[in-house]
């Protein structure tokens, strides 16, 4: 799925050393049953890149929506036990919407959580509080699930990026739901900017988007 890019106003940005681009590609899902898991990640409606068989090695790679990684699990891929990866991390930009799309497809999932203490994301115990987190903030509100193995998947809300964590002159969106989030958040932003100025603003579709260019570029957002 292609992403939808908004760039800012910016001409100037600062200089960074020559350094090769790394991107994460592909993690390996350790699994015992290959048509299981195949079944159970397409089931998510994750994109099926490849599924490669020859001799005694097989080769099945899915992608999530909107991720630029992908997953790979088959035979003669990794020696990591069947379920023993834990922790993988999926972005939404709304952890309750996706834990209803989770649940409506027939997965067992956690109900919103936050942490109590730091690291209880990563173990369920008595550090998860339940709900999202206060105020909404990001990076704060979780869901996990399983796949039949046993491998844990732990689905973060990020509706606001950290600084440097996005490209100063661009901002992009991975999927449609994304952006709307994201435009919906403005428009809300907006509401109040308008009651604390007492009018309306007919400059909006500029202040829309300097609310969400600066809002995941981790900014001061605009008032």
């Amino acid at each position: 799925m292609s992403s939808v890019d908004v760039s800012s106003e910016r001409s100037s940005r600062t200089l960074e050393p020559d350094v090769a681009d790394m991107k994460l590609e592909v993690v390996i899902v350790p699994v015992s049953d290959i048509d299981r898991a195949s079944e159970f990640y397409g089931g998510l409606g994750w994109r099926l890149d490849a599924n490669v068989a020859a001799d005694d090695f097989r080769l099945v790679q899915l992608t999530p929506p909107g991720s630029g990684c992908s997953i790979q699990f088959g035979t003669n891929l990794t020696s990591a036990a069947p379920g023993s990866l834990q922790g993988l991390y999926l972005v939404v930009s709304d952890v309750e919407a996706a834990r209803e799309e989770l649940v409506a497809l027939g997965v067992e999932v956690s109900d919103v959580f936050h942490e109590g203490a730091r690291g209880a994301r990563f173990h369920d115990t008595d550090g998860r509080l339940d709900g999202p987190a206060p105020d909404g903030k990001s990076y704060g509100s979780f869901v996990t699930f399983s796949d039949p193995d046993g491998n844990g998947w732990l689905v973060q809300e990020v509706t606001t990026r950290l600084p440097g964590r996005v490209e100063e002159d661009a901002t992009s969106f991975a999927s449609a739901s994304g952006l709307a989030s994201a435009l919906r958040r403005a428009e809300a932003a907006h509401g109040r900017h308008e009651e604390r100025i007492g009018h309306a603003d007919a400059n909006w579709p500029d202040w829309y988007a300097d609310y969400m260019v600066r809002e995941q570029s981790g900014e001061e957002l605009p008032t």
